[in-house]
């Protein structure tokens, strides 16, 4: 235990002596600099009692995790949470950024059908509403939103991050991931950070920030860290998710009961679905401390 315990601070002291941007608007701190021990040490403990060590160690698996119930002082562990696998789905909210940009901007415009498109490609996965919302910002813009100096959430000084380089269908990828080669990719913690962004207001404005999560709530596939938290009625999950293959991949932002916090999840195992399913309760336990009923005498 202790050799393992090592093994992965050593791995997450590797993942951020990396950047020295901020996050930096509003007063916001930034998640490169919001490590916290105690949650680190929660959240491995919790690993390794699901027997996920093994995965965590061949770099199978990855997750990150944010407190950020106080959005001034966000929580934040990571176990490989810079390496950068293959997402299926759930680089769709990169595209989803892509679009409230444009929209913010005036180059496109968020009337009924594109509200329903957008609802549809994160709610349902739709690839077909994936690819016509990627063509209609434009797939060089795509990547230069991602990459620029307002977001980061694609940048080699962190391994990269979030990447869409391939329409949603059977074409072949039109530009892969300069560091991995990889059509559809994430790390745990880019993820991670479009979530903070998004519910810090750092992404667009606040009126289309509320529009950005609204699509986010309310998933339609009722699978891994949404079928983890079917026990957990009065938990809020804003998500996105992905799967193909061997690779299955989640992302959410959880409120309940007072509480807040980020959850992003990659594995690239024929279990991997299933590891996800289970790694979420536990942790939601921890993150959401069940109140103590009061009784009197």
């Amino acid at each position: 235990m202790c050799v393992f315990r090592a093994f992965l601070l050593g791995l997450f002291t590797l993942a951020v002596s990396a950047p020295s941007f901020a996050d930096g608007l509003d007063g916001f701190p930034t998640l490169w600099e919001s490590h916290d021990p105690g949650l680190q040490q929660q959240l491995e403990k919790t690993l390794v009692d699901l027997g996920l060590d093994a995965a965590i160690k061949s770099k199978q698996l990855s997750v990150t995790l944010v407190d950020i119930t106080d959005l001034e002082e966000p929580r934040e562990a990571s176990v490989n949470g810079h390496e950068m696998l293959y997402a299926a789905s759930l680089p769709k909210i990169a595209i989803l950024l892509g679009a409230f940009v444009e929209i913010e901007q005036g180059h496109m415009e968020l009337d009924k059908d594109t509200r329903s498109s957008l609802t549809r490609m994160i709610r349902n996965s739709s690839n077909v509403d994936a690819t016509r919302m990627l063509n209609r910002v434009g797939k060089d813009r795509l990547l230069e939103i991602l990459q620029s100096s307002t977001y980061r959430l694609y940048d080699p000084q962190v391994n990269g991050g979030l990447w869409v380089g391939k329409e949603y269908g059977k074409s072949g990828a039109y530009q892969r991931d300069p560091l991995h080669n990889l059509s559809h990719g994430a790390t745990t913690m880019q993820a991670a950070r479009f979530y903070y962004l998004l519910e810090t207001g750092q992404l667009v404005d606040p009126v289309l920030t509320r529009e950005m999560k609204a699509m986010l709530g309310n998933p339609g596939i009722k699978h891994k860290f949404v079928k983890g938290l079917a026990d957990y009625p009065d938990a809020r999950i804003f998500r996105k998710s992905g799967s193909r293959n061997r690779w299955h991949s989640d992302s959410a932002l959880v409120e309940a009961d007072g509480h807040k916090y980020i959850i992003v999840a990659l594995a690239e195992n024929t279990s991997g679905g299933l590891w996800l399913s289970r790694l979420i309760k536990p942790i939601h336990e921890f993150m959401v401390p069940r109140k103590l009923a009061l009784t009197s005498h």
